[in-house]
């Protein structure tokens, strides 16, 4: 009995992250990028993962699309394959949801698609929910949770499926950013809902629970998601450390990596700012702070960002503090607290407790949070 593989290349995914344009949605932006010598990659990612199933091609039936939207290159690595939609040229979104409707009604095993964000949420619009699908990360964009961390490990993934090893199909989020939105210095992430990934940690990118993170894909998450749920009203303070500045970097901002900025609306409103300018910088405006813990250590207050004095965390509140962090950093610390060491013990005690951590887009863990003299 063959495996059936279904089988969608999304041939201009990618096109337009290597000339700046911050994407490929759209057939005139993956036609400017051509224009501004962009050469297509989508195929010859798809190339990496399908060579690791070279030795089970007979074991193989590849149902896909004409030309560069999979029947090429499936064809030209020797595996038996039937064209079961034909896509219009240029293609567009459209024959990416219509040829995942005709692989259904040819009854797949699991769909292998490569692309990016925007090629996830087409395959997600037309999917049904039993049929597991799995990404080969080719895009720019790539904050979705249904994507093998490398083509490679996409192969490696589909092989242990046709070798019968116990592979567990879990649910995974597709998201998506805003490319025109983006360009124009913007950053507004949804999440469009998910689909049955084969989800072998080893192998399949990891931005949730469990299994071993990315930390780039996961820096992409965190930042992703608490730009989305800022309010233009409200100005945020922007602490120190990397994961901060992950938050600034989609912003497209300068960050001062060891100070303090404020930004609002997603505009940068002032540069590493002294404890007297923050202070200065509240007037009773909404405020929020965003901060990370520095690795190993776990304090939160009181190394690296002294310029956020008591006296401003008050006037904040704690209501008004997020959090932010990878969970393999606080995996580091082996169960010890966060430490909040402002050099005011009234308020240093008021921040103990468990606080909520931003690890992922919509994800989130209860962490404690101690002071100095508990450690």
């Amino acid at each position: 009995m063959r495996f059936k593989l279904g089988l969608i290349i999304n041939p201009v995914a990618g096109l337009g992250g290597s000339v700046a344009l911050k994407g490929s949605d759209g057939v005139d932006t993956a036609q400017q990028a051509i224009a501004l010598g962009a050469t297509p990659k989508a195929n010859a990612r798809t190339q990496l993962a399908l060579e690791q199933l070279l030795a089970y091609r007979n074991q193989i039936e590849v149902f896909t699309v004409n030309d560069d939207m999979g029947e090429s290159i499936a064809k030209k690595l020797g595996f038996k394959t039937e064209v079961v939609y034909q896509s219009a040229i240029p293609t567009v979104p459209d024959d990416t949801e219509n040829a995942v409707k005709a692989l259904i009604e040819h009854g797949v095993d699991m769909i292998l698609f490569a692309g990016g964000d925007g090629t996830a949420r087409n395959i997600c619009a037309a999917v049904d929910d039993n049929i597991p699908v799995l990404g080969v990360p080719a895009g720019c964009k790539i904050h979705s949770g249904v994507y093998a961390i490398t083509p490679k490990a996409a192969g490696r993934v589909v092989e242990m499926l046709i070798t019968g090893e116990l592979v567990t199909v879990s649910d995974a989020d597709v998201m998506d950013i805003d490319e025109e939105a983006f360009r124009q210095g913007t950053v507004r992430a949804k999440r469009y809902g998910e689909m049955q990934v084969p989800s072998e940690l080893r192998y399949v990118q990891s931005v949730k629970n469990g299994g071993k993170e990315s930390d780039e894909l996961v820096l992409a998450d965190i930042a992703a998601y608490v730009i989305s749920e800022m309010d233009a009203d409200t100005q945020y303070i922007m602490g120190s450390g990397s994961t901060v500045a992950a938050i600034m970097e989609e912003l497209s901002l300068d960050n001062t990596l060891l100070g303090v900025d404020l930004i609002q609306d997603h505009e940068l409103l002032a540069q590493d700012l002294t404890a007297a300018q923050l202070l200065a910088r509240l007037n009773d405006a909404p405020t929020k702070l965003v901060i990370t813990l520095i690795g190993g250590q776990g304090h939160i207050f009181g190394r690296g960002n002294q310029q956020l004095s008591a006296e401003l965390i008050k006037k904040i509140g704690r209501e008004n503090i997020i959090v932010v962090a990878t969970k393999t950093k606080l995996q580091a610390l082996n169960g010890r607290p966060l430490i909040a060491d402002t050099g005011d013990e009234e308020l240093d005690q008021t921040l103990s407790g468990y606080i909520n951590v931003v690890t992922g887009y919509n994800d989130h863990v209860m962490y404690a949070v101690g002071h100095s003299d508990l450690n």
